[in-house]
């Protein structure tokens, strides 16, 4: 039985990109107590480091094709979907709500399409870190764009609270998720 778990943080590499929406998740591994230290490998078309019996994930391969980075650390890791957790920024909980969720819809979210063409399923588990939707503009503009001043103040605070959950995890203690039901219409 294999005990290892991959944590896959979606995001886009380059400095550009580190204060904006999209790359909350590495915001957020630079705040998880037991991650500071860590030493980071580039391989898996991305940077990675094994935390004891967890893999940490950040692909460089821009959010859209995050698939690829995360398939080739599953395969050499031997690491299967039901071991994985990927955590992302959420357009459909407003800023400052986390959420866990076990499959069901991707939200529009390239990255999670990404994931979910390499799995072979949705049926992943995900913490969902709240950005909110723009009330004007693109969705592509506002996923790119940085928090505002007021957003940036209270990042932290939301960021520590997903910490307790990211400990919660390493600890086996989450709770009880429900894998959405697929109404079959006769």
């Amino acid at each position: 039985m294999n005990q290892k778990k991959l944590i896959l943080l979606l995001g886009n590499p380059g400095k550009e990109y580190n204060s904006t929406r999209h790359n909350v998740p590495w915001r957020l591994c630079d705040v998880v107590p037991s991650w500071k230290d860590l030493s980071w490998k580039e391989k898996f078309k991305g940077q990675y480091s094994n935390d004891g019996n967890f893999i940490i994930l950040k692909p460089h391969t821009l959010m859209n094709l995050s698939g690829n980075s995360l398939s080739a650390a599953m395969d050499f890791f031997k690491i299967t979907p039901d071991d994985i957790l990927v955590i992302h920024d959420d357009l459909e909980l407003p800023f400052g709500k986390t959420a866990w969720k076990l499959g069901g819809g991707l939200g529009g979210h390239n990255g999670l399409k990404s994931v979910k063409q390499h799995l072979h399923t949705e049926d992943f588990l995900r913490l969902r870190i709240g950005i909110g939707r723009p009330v004007h503009g693109a969705v592509s503009n506002w996923v790119l764009s940085p928090f505002s001043a007021i957003e940036e103040s209270q990042l932290s605070i939301i960021l520590q609270g997903c910490v307790t959950m990211v400990e919660n995890y390493y600890r086996g203690e989450l709770p009880k998720i429900f894998k959405p039901i697929k109404w079959i219409e006769a």
